[in-house]
C-alpha cells in the first residue's frame, strides 16, 4: 500500500493512493492537484550516507569507504512532493541526489543483519541536495552543505515494507527539465540496507520514524533556478521539486 500525508481543506490527513487520486482518512476521494503534499512521515533522527555507491565515489575521485560514512540531518531540511528548494544566489554548484529512504518501524538495538528487514516500516524517495561550495571535504560535510532549510524533498509516498520484494534491486533515476541525468540501482550500494541497520543499531537505539538516506549513484550535475527536478525510485515513487531563488525568501 502507498500512503501519504497531505494538507486539504484546512486540515492534515493521512491518505492512500486510490486510482490515480487520493482517498483521505475520512473517506473522501480528492484529486492530487488539489492537495498540498507533506512528507510521508514526520522524520525523527535522519541518517544520511555519503559515498555509498562506488561509482559516485569514483566520480568524486575518492576511494570507496571501508565503513559507512554517516552524518545527521535536521527536520528543518525536509519538504514534500511538489515543493520548492532554495538555491542561494552566491553558490556556483548545487546538485540533486536521488536516494532510497528507509523508514524504521520500531525500536531497534543491536540488530543483526539477518533480522534487519523486520525493523523497517517502509520506503520512500528523497532528493538530498548538496552545495559543493560549502564542502570542506567529502568525508566531513559541514552543516551548510546538507542541513539548509528546504534542501531535502521527501515523498510523496511511504510504501509499506511488505510491498517491496527486494529493496536492494531498484532502479534510481533523476530527470532535470525532462532530461535524464542520473541513473543507477540500489544493488550497487557499498553497504546494503541490513548492513546499515546493523551498524547504526550497534551503538545507538533506532526508533520508529527514524530515516536512513542510503546514498546516491553517479550523475550529480549542477542545477539552477527554474529547474524542475524529478527523482524516482522504481516501485516507490516519483518525487517532483522546483529550484527557486533568494528573492522568494526575502520576507522569511
Amino acid at each position: 500500500m502507498r500512503k501519504a500525508r497531505i494538507s486539504y481543506d484546512g486540515a492534515i490527513h493521512e491518505a492512500i493512493d486510490w486510482q490515480d487520486r487520493l482517498k483521505l482518512d475520512d473517506g473522501r476521494i480528492v484529486e492530487e492537484k488539489d492537495v498540498v503534499w507533506l512528507t510521508p512521515i514526520v522524520p525523527r533522527t535522519v541518517f544520511a550516507l555519503g559515498l555509498n555507491y562506488a561509482d559516485h565515489a569514483a566520480e568524486l575521485a575518492f576511494a570507496a569507504p571501508s565503513e559507512p560514512l554517516v552524518f545527521l540531518k535536521g527536520p528543518n531540511t525536509f519538504i514534500g512532493h511538489q515543493g520548492s528548494t532554495r538555491r542561494p544566489a552566491d553558490v556556483t554548484y548545487m546538485h540533486y541526489e536521488c536516494e532510497l529512504a528507509v523508514i524504521i518501524g520500531k525500536t531497534a538495538r543491536n540488530v543483526k543483519k539477518e533480522n534487519a528487514y523486520n525493523y523497517i516500516k517502509g520506503y520512500s524517495v528523497a532528493n538530498d541536495y548538496a552545495i559543493r561550495d560549502y564542502l570542506e571535504n567529502y568525508y566531513r560535510p559541514n552543516l551548510r552543505v546538507k542541513n539548509r532549510d528546504t534542501c531535502t524533498p521527501f515523498g510523496p509516498w511511504l510504501v509499506e515494507a511488505a510491498d517491496v520484494a527486494n529493496p536492494m534491486d531498484l532502479k534510481l533515476t533523476t530527470h532535470v527539465n525532462d532530461e535524464l541525468v542520473q541513473q543507477g540501482t540500489t544493488k550497487d550500494m557499498i553497504f546494503d540496507i541490513p548492513t546499515l541497520i546493523e551498524y547504526l543499531s550497534s551503538f545507538m537505539t533506532l526508533s520508529e520514524n527514524d530515516v536512513i538516506l542510503t546514498g546516491t549513484p553517479k550523475g550529480s550535475v549542477d542545477t539552477v533556478v527554474g529547474d524542475v527536478v524529478i527523482t524516482e525510485v522504481e516501485g516507490i515513487g516519483r518525487l517532483i521539486n522546483t529550484i527557486i531563488g533568494d528573492e522568494s525568501f526575502t520576507n522569511r
